[in-house]
């Protein structure tokens, strides 16, 4: 089984607070999510393999360590997912970037897929999946659902605000994975909104409605 983390570093749960707050504007949200997917992305990246090399230093040869294995892959869940990206880029620079599109129907809540783009040989790479919500765990299965069938078999989800309903979705959908979040929230309301939430997250970030 796959774990479910909370991470609650204190600069993480400084600058969600700053973004739960309505009038937090859009130049402030995207800078704090750029921010809080960077230090989501330390602890993230935490277990990634490493191997020796030798080193030839101003005072003489070492042997010391260096990032090993599978190369990272970070795929946003289009739009909101874009957010994230960069903050992980700035940590892991190296990382190539995928692209899931996916949208919600209003009145089913089911969500529906419409653009799928990776890098190759996906089998040979660390997927980090990145959305800041994890709601009903709808779109969250579905990406999940579309790398394993393009060959993924190393997946980590990574999310700002969690719904106990979505993380059990997840979870009982993808047991193999694993799902980090800043926070886990209460629960989602009749419109499978996250309460208390920071409302529609790809909405702050791009200044839409």
């Amino acid at each position: 089984m796959g774990k479910f983390e909370v991470l609650d570093h204190p600069l993480i749960q400084h600058k969600l607070t700053i973004i739960r707050d309505k009038n937090c504007g859009t130049r402030e949200f995207r800078q704090c999510v750029d921010e809080i997917a960077a230090l989501m992305a330390y602890e993230v990246s935490r277990e990634m393999p490493l191997e020796d090399v030798e080193v030839q230093t101003p005072m003489g040869v070492t042997t010391k360590k260096r990032l090993a294995g599978k190369k990272v892959v970070v795929v946003p869940i289009l739009r909101a997912g874009l957010g994230m990206v960069e903050g992980i880029l700035n940590l892991i620079p190296a990382a190539k970037v995928g692209h899931i599109g996916m949208y919600r129907d209003e009145e089913t809540m089911q969500p529906h897929e419409y653009f799928v783009k990776m890098p190759s040989d996906l089998a040979n790479r660390e997927i980090f999946i990145v959305d800041p919500m994890l709601a009903t765990g709808g779109s969250a299965i579905m990406a999940v659902d579309a790398l394993k069938k393009r060959g993924a078999q190393s997946i980590k989800f990574v999310c700002l605000v969690a719904a106990p309903e979505g993380v059990e979705a997840l979870r009982k959908a993808h047991p193999d994975i694993d799902i980090f979040a800043a926070a886990l929230d209460e629960r989602l309301d009749e419109n499978g909104y996250i309460v208390p939430g920071l409302g529609d997250a790809g909405d702050r970030l791009f200044g839409t409605k």
